[in-house]
């Protein structure tokens, strides 16, 4: 089974599907899904996990992204995540979720086209793109360089 095929599972697992549904919808066999399931902790009558499973996501013991267990320090910052994978994966897909501070955010004009942009975070940025910096810069395209190679 590949990393691809987890990741469906797992996802398919949370939405509430059963193990047949999976299994037609991955492509692999019912016993090869419960196998998974169970070694992930993600095993039990669905309705009932699925409930569960957001009950522990909410009270901060399972992971945010994946779901699994967390253990939690005694001290320090609570854990969402698992992992750096699972932290990275839940916010490339939940972008709408991120906190961006107004005061952060900066209108600029290119000095190359003229054209109007945002920067967020970086007051001293002054190009809208970087094909326009090295045009502005060196007077020649990026891609005829790569094109010349």
């Amino acid at each position: 089974m590949t990393e691809e095929q987890g990741l469906q599972i797992r996802k398919l697992r949370q939405k509430g599907l059963g193990y047949r549904a999976i299994a037609l919808a991955v492509g692999v066999s019912r016993d090869s899904v419960r196998n998974y399931c169970k070694l992930r902790g993600l095993a039990g009558y669905q309705p009932v996990y699925e409930m569960n499973l957001k009950d522990r996501i909410e009270d901060g013991s399972a992971c945010a992204f994946c779901g699994a267990l967390l253990k939690q320090k005694k001290t320090g910052r609570k854990r969402r995540f698992c992992s750096e994978a699972c932290r990275r994966n839940y916010w490339k897909i939940h972008r709408e979720e991120i906190r961006k501070s107004d005061k952060a955010i900066y209108t600029m004009e290119c000095p190359y086209c003229g054209k109007i942009f945002e920067s967020y975070g970086n007051k001293n940025r002054k190009y809208c793109c970087h094909e326009h910096y090295v045009l502005d810069r060196f007077g020649k395209s990026v891609n005829s360089d790569l094109e010349k190679e």
